[in-house]
């Protein structure tokens, strides 16, 4: 069944936990919403989705993007216990089916898909593209809604031309900040880590999106969600400005020509409506 959207219905996003103590992200409507994601404990999920006023019975689809533990800790109960389909490729499913730390095994709620081949969910019209990442698979996802094009790519070793594409569709961005340069270089973390992180199926920077963002923004951006920061490496503060900061010198200013927001560690964030 598809819902019927009136012109004054409005969505909203917002991050349940972001960063590798567990990932999840809502978007939805008054009557229906799916998750992004599932790497924190269900009760969590139930008790930040109500804060919000949202009943877990009105998810439709929880969307994968890769089968590390901090994106898939919930996905056996949310699926074969609450019936909510789980979307993710052929690979990302194998892995979620080998990892021993998932205690309900996906059957009747494994929903395959494949990256570039555009699927619907409700009034959701979405597409998985291709991110580099060290993980079996690795998703990020382009949704079309009710005039809306919101991009989502958490874990992103690189921005590929792939990945800039749907960036640069985008006029609602979800797009990982994880660590900045200097703290990383000097921090506590062995050398094999490093170079895991910075060797291009690892994370991005915060100066490699704020560059990339800087170059390629479009007047039809308007808000721009930071996530999956580092705890030992960054800090939203930090985040939050070399973004900032990057922009403002294309002469693009946070506030007036786009709105900037940065998801912390394992908070439920502001509900951004649009």
């Amino acid at each position: 069944m598809q819902y019927k959207l009136f012109p004054s219905e409005r969505f909203s996003f917002f991050s349940l936990s972001s960063g590798s103590c567990g990932n999840c992200y809502y978007l939805g409507n008054s009557y229906y919403g799916i998750l992004i994601d599932a790497g924190i404990g269900p009760r969590v999920i139930k008790k930040r989705l109500a804060e919000y006023g949202v009943d877990i019975s009105t998810i439709m689809a929880v969307l994968i993007t890769h089968d590390h533990y901090d994106h898939i800790k919930s996905v056996g109960q949310l699926g074969e216990k609450m019936h909510i389909p789980i979307y993710a490729t052929r690979e990302v499913h194998k892995g979620i089916k080998n990892n021993p730390f998932i205690n309900y095994r996906l059957n009747g709620s494994a929903k395959y898909i494949e990256k570039g081949k555009t699927f619907q969910i409700e009034d959701f019209r979405i597409t998985p593209f291709d991110v580099p990442h060290d993980s079996n698979d690795n998703a990020g996802y382009y949704l079309e809604f009710g005039g809306q094009r919101m991009t989502v790519a958490t874990d992103v070793g690189a921005i590929t031309d792939e990945v800039a594409h749907y960036i640069c569709k985008a006029n609602q961005l979800v797009i990982e900040s994880n660590y900045d340069e200097e703290m990383l270089h000097n921090g506590r973390y062995p050398w094999h880590l490093k170079k895991r992180i910075t060797s291009g199926t690892g994370h991005l920077s915060n100066r490699q999106i704020a560059e990339f963002l800087a170059n390629n923004f479009t007047s039809e951006l308007r808000n721009i969600w930071l996530c999956h920061l580092s705890g030992d490496n960054n800090n939203p503060e930090l985040a939050f400005n070399t973004t900032r900061d990057q922009l403002s010198l294309k002469g693009i200013e946070v506030g007036q020509h786009v709105d900037l927001h940065v998801l912390e560690r394992n908070v439920l964030s502001a509900k951004i409506e649009f």
